[in-house]
């Protein structure tokens, strides 16, 4: 049998993390975070530090910016994986000229195959102006193909603006 996946989408700063982390909570299992973000300089260092400290003790980290193989068949039914967040992941295989669609389907496979509850963070980046280069402009269509897969395979999709949440699928 396999978890259920929720979608929690939202802009920068919109409080869609900490929406994320009390759903994981609330469902009184092992809870796991999943950290795709890599740390390349001390303004990173600090935020990490100090989303660690938020959440406190009793979650287990797994830093794995690319590989959902390396976290996802790991997880039991009696856990709940958070993984925060997918346009990290996206943008550390969009940075390093991965297979964007492989990548993807590769994702979504071991989503469906996952035993435990999977949380999901993803950022909303198609309410704002066409950016100005090519990259931005690619990272933008790439990051919106990758939350409608996400969505199209949820039980359940949240979007979350100024620490409101709407769910869009399903429910809480």
């Amino acid at each position: 049998m396999t978890g259920r996946v929720t979608v929690i989408l939202g802009g920068a700063a919109s409080g869609k993390s900490a929406f994320a982390e009390q759903t994981c909570v609330k469902t009184g299992k092992n809870r796991i975070y999943w950290a795709t973000s890599q740390i390349l300089d001390t303004e990173m260092r600090q935020k990490v530090d100090r989303h660690i400290a938020q959440r406190g003790p009793d979650w287990t980290t797994i830093e794995e910016p690319y590989d959902s193989a390396k976290v996802l068949p790991k997880a039991q039914p009696e856990d709940v994986v958070l993984m925060d967040c997918a346009t990290m992941w996206l943008t550390n295989h969009l940075l390093s000229e991965h297979d964007l669609e492989q990548k993807t389907t590769t994702l979504l496979k071991a989503l469906a195959a996952c035993p435990a509850e999977v949380v999901v963070v993803s950022n909303e980046t198609g309410l704002g102006i066409v950016p100005e280069n090519a990259l931005a402009r690619r990272f933008r269509e790439a990051q919106g193909r990758l939350n409608i897969a996400l969505a199209a395979q949820a039980e359940t999709v949240v979007m979350v603006s100024a620490g409101l949440p709407l769910v869009l699928k399903g429910a809480l």
